[in-house]
């Protein structure tokens, strides 16, 4: 008898529970409310990269043939040595020649 009350218990707390997960609310995830931000900063509205303003992801992932050691580059040579003057003047960071240049230079600019 005293296996019999305990089954039963055991069942009646096992199907209030699975009816109480059932029944609750279902929240909504909040990633879902997130806001949608866009960097407009880096991109000029002309869809082209600013070469004084633009960080290493963005370099990395605008330009073709820059990864993340050409892009710190950029980045390292405009902190020490000032803003670029020209497009032409990045080629004189370490590491990007004139085909690469000519391959994005429809893609960047200098404001």
């Amino acid at each position: 008898m005293r296996t019999s009350s305990f089954y039963s218990l055991v069942f009646a707390l096992l199907t209030s529970a699975s009816l109480t997960a059932i029944a609750a609310p279902v929240k909504a995830p909040e990633a879902m409310n997130a806001p949608l931000v866009q960097d407009v900063a880096v991109q000029a509205p002309s869809g082209k990269v600013d070469l004084n303003s633009a960080d290493v992801s963005t370099l990395q992932r605008e330009l073709t043939g820059v990864g993340e050691a050409k892009a710190k580059a950029i980045v390292a040579y405009r902190e020490s040595n000032g803003a670029f003057a020209s497009v032409d003047e990045l080629l004189e960071v370490k590491g990007i020649g004139k085909a690469l240049l000519d391959r994005n230079r429809d893609r960047i600019e200098v404001n």
